[in-house]
């Protein structure tokens, strides 16, 4: 998908004009790019978890993250944090005003019914939410 060809582009923009939002997932790692950023219209930047595991023992993931949260806002681009795990990790990430936050932290992976039961726990008890 990420082959810079005209009719790859046309359908980004296709879909992007009927309201589908297009995350570059894993940002920073393997196939992604930021000379991505400069042909592809995409709405989300989600930010590997191997640079969340690592931002409160590694200066060099937390200057990587703290980058790409301010890439994304400068670019108007939300950002998303993967792999969220500990509440040190979500204060740091508060900190530097990251756009959303997912991991295990929260929740593991679930299904439509899971996710319906955790939206009602939160509206049932305000002081839960992060």
């Amino acid at each position: 998908m990420l082959a810079d060809t005209g009719a790859n582009l046309a359908l980004l923009e296709r879909l992007k004009d009927v309201g589908v939002r297009v995350a570059l997932d894993d940002f920073g790692t393997g196939y992604s790019s930021m000379s991505y950023l400069r042909r592809f219209p995409f709405s989300r930047l989600k930010i590997d978890r191997s640079f969340i595991r690592d931002i409160g023992s590694s200066r060099e993931s937390m200057a990587i993250v703290r980058a790409i949260i301010g890439l994304g806002a400068n670019l108007g681009i939300d950002t998303t944090a993967e792999g969220v795990e500990t509440g040190a990790q979500l204060e740091l990430l508060r900190q530097e005003r990251c756009g959303e936050i997912q991991g295990f932290l929260f929740s593991p992976p679930v299904d439509s019914v899971g996710a319906l039961r955790i939206i009602d726990s939160y509206r049932s008890d305000e002081s839960k939410v992060a």
